[in-house]
This record gives C-alpha cells, sequence and structure tokens, in this order.
C-alpha cells in the first residue's frame, strides 16, 4: 500500500486528482491540505506518510517554502509538485526546495500513478515540456559568463534584498508581502536586476549573484 498526502486549495482540482487517484486500489489517500502550512502539520501529526502531492499556489505557505520545509525536517516523505505552472522560475525554485518530481495537472491518471511508484522507487519524473525546460537550465548554467572584477554591477539596497528573497525560492507575491511593497514594484525590481547582471533565467541570476559576493 501507498500512503499519500495532497496539498490543494482548489477544490475542483483536489477532487479531480483524488477521482485519477481512486482507480488505484493500493493508493490510500490520508490526508489532504488547503495550503503548506496545513501540509506540514499533517506530516508532523502522521509518520504514514509515504508521499505528498503539492501544488505550488496556495495561500498562507506556497508549494515550494513547504517542499523546502518537509525536505529539511522529514527528508523520507517524497514530494511530487503537480501544478498548472511549468515556467522556468517554478522550476528551478521547486527543484532547488527539494522537489522529487515535477508533473503538470493535466497528466493522465496512469501517468500520475506512473510517477508515484518510479519517485517512491528513487526516481525522478518529470512531464516532457517541464524536462525540456529543466534540461535547457541546466544547459545554459553551464554556459554562464562571469563578469570581470572592475565590472561587477551595483544593486540598489533594494535591489539586493529582492534578491536574496529571490535566492530562497520566494515567489514574487511572497517577496512583495515579505518587503511590504507591490507586486508590481518587486516586478520592476527584477527586471532591472536581469538587466544589471545579463541573465537569462533565474539560475544563471542566482549563480552569477553568488560568484560576484551579491548575495
Amino acid at each position: 500500500m501507498i500512503n499519500i498526502a495532497i496539498a490543494e486549495d482548489n477544490n475542483i482540482a483536489l477532487n479531480t486528482l483524488k477521482e485519477k487517484l481512486s482507480a488505484f486500489p493500493d493508493i490510500i489517500l490520508k490526508h489532504t491540505a488547503k495550503n503548506g502550512k496545513e501540509a506540514i502539520e499533517n506530516i508532523e501529526t502522521s509518520s504514514e506518510i509515504d508521499i505528498l502531492l503539492m501544488d505550488i499556489e496556495m495561500p498562507e505557505m506556497n508549494g515550494i517554502d513547504a517542499t523546502e520545509k518537509i525536505k529539511k525536517q522529514y527528508p523520507q516523505v517524497k514530494i511530487v509538485m503537480i501544478t498548472i505552472y511549468d515556467d522556468d522560475d517554478y522550476i528551478f525554485n521547486a527543484i532547488k526546495a527539494g522537489a522529487d518530481s515535477y508533473i503538470l495537472k493535466d497528466t493522465k491518471a496512469e501517468k500520475i500513478y506512473e510517477t508515484i511508484t518510479d519517485t517512491l522507487n528513487g526516481g525522478s519524473v518529470m512531464s516532457p515540456s517541464i524536462a525540456i525546460k529543466a534540461l535547457q537550465l541546466l544547459k545554459n548554467a553551464a554556459h554562464i559568463k562571469y563578469f570581470s572584477k572592475q565590472d561587477v554591477p551595483l544593486l540598489s539596497d533594494r535591489e539586493t534584498e529582492i534578491l536574496e528573497q529571490l535566492s530562497k525560492g520566494h515567489t514574487n507575491k511572497n517577496i512583495a508581502e515579505n518587503l511590504f511593497i507591490s507586486p508590481f514594484t518587486v516586478k520592476r525590481h527584477i527586471e532591472n536586476i536581469y538587466k544589471k547582471l545579463q541573465a537569462q533565467n533565474r539560475i544563471e541570476l542566482i549563480e552569477k549573484a553568488r560568484r560576484e559576493g551579491l548575495i
């Protein structure tokens, strides 16, 4: 038997996922949560969870932050990100947080089941479109061009604060809340940071910032 938990704040998405999993008699749903905080609490009160299916954008605590906390405290719990998001930042942050697999919500039931079993056996599964983007991110990271010492760009104090938040895997929304500024302001600062560091994606941005001692 495989004991699973689900973290998903959308009732329609949750019921759809539960219906897909009901086709497999060896899957036992132990807990559901509406946010990352509840997901952590469920794991704290139950030692039976083998794998957690985690949404990303949820209120109170998002799936990426929850994944990072769970992996630090309960590394034996496997985590599959199951989301509608396939952009570079989410992929990078999920992998950085420790997610074992990453699939999209429109994945067919049989493939979700296969992802669960493969992940429990030590594999790392990604939807095809996610895998392509992840490989591209890694290729780009391998060819990062760094600045010479005299050409390292200067960041404002606010840009440095936002860069540090980005390096911790926070979303734009989280950064806005943490720094008490608007999401639009965060977006504008991030655009400036990308230009100054001449970065194409978040992996390159963070790697350059660390290499140049900016964070």
